[in-house]
C-alpha cells in the first residue's frame, strides 16, 4: 500500500496530476478540490488510495487525508465506484459533503452530476453513522453565512487545539446567536477562543 508520494509537481491538470520522485513520475488521479489546494510549482505531498481492478490500478492522491477518508467511505457505498466518489469530492468540499450526510440532506448529494435520488439515499444511510462516529456532528446550516469564514475559522481553531466536532459546535453557535452574516475570520475565531 502506497501511504503518500511526495516529490516535484512536474505536470498539474484539474483531474490528475504527475509527481516526479527521485526520477519516477506518479500519476495522481485527484479531485478539483485537491487541484485547488496545490502550488503550480514546488514539493508536494499527497496522500494516496491505490485502486486495483482486472484492467487497471488507479492511483488516487488527495491534498488531505480528511479528504483520502471521506474517498474511502464513498467508494464503500453500494454502486459508489471510485469516479463518482472523486465526482464527489471535486463539487464540494469535504466538510461540506460530510455535513450534507450527517444533516441527511439528500437534495444536496442529488445536485452532483451522476448522483440520483437513489444513489444520494443510499450514500446518506450508509454514512451517516460512521461519520457521527469520527466526531462529524449535526451543524444547522444557516442561510448567507460565507462557508468560506466558517472553515477558515475551523480550521484555524483545529490548528490551535481544539476538537473540530467542538469547534464546528461552537462557531454554528456563534453565527446564530449573533447573526452576523459579515462577521470576519478573525472576529469569528476571537469570539469561538471566548468559549473555551
Amino acid at each position: 500500500m502506497i501511504a503518500y508520494v511526495k516529490g516535484e509537481l512536474a505536470e498539474k491538470t484539474p483531474s490528475y496530476v504527475v509527481v516526479d520522485c527521485h526520477g519516477m513520475g506518479y500519476l495522481l488521479q485527484i479531485s478539483l478540490h485537491t487541484f485547488a489546494q496545490l502550488p503550480h510549482t514546488g514539493t508536494v505531498l499527497l496522500h494516496t488510495e491505490l485502486i486495483v481492478r482486472e484492467d487497471a490500478q488507479i492511483l488516487f492522491g488527495f491534498a488531505g487525508t480528511e479528504e483520502r477518508t471521506l474517498f474511502r467511505h464513498l467508494i464503500s457505498v453500494s454502486g459508489v465506484g471510485p469516479n463518482t466518489a472523486r465526482m464527489i469530492l471535486s463539487s464540494m468540499s469535504p466538510d461540506e459533503i460530510s455535513q450534507a450526510i450527517v444533516n441527511n440532506n439528500v437534495g444536496v448529494l442529488q445536485s452532483i452530476k451522476g448522483i440520483g435520488a437513489k444513489s444520494a439515499q443510499r450514500i446518506v444511510l450508509d454514512l451517516k453513522d460512521k461519520l457521527q462516529k469520527e466526531g462529524i456532528q449535526t451543524v444547522e446550516i444557516l442561510g448567507g453565512t460565507d462557508n468560506t469564514t466558517r472553515q477558515e475559522a475551523l480550521s484555524a481553531l483545529v490548528m490551535l487545539g481544539y476538537n473540530k466536532a467542538t469547534a464546528q459546535k461552537t462557531i454554528a453557535q456563534i453565527l446564530k446567536k449573533s447573526g452576523a452574516q459579515t462577521m470576519s475570520v478573525e472576529q469569528l475565531i476571537k469570539e469561538a477562543l471566548k468559549y473555551a
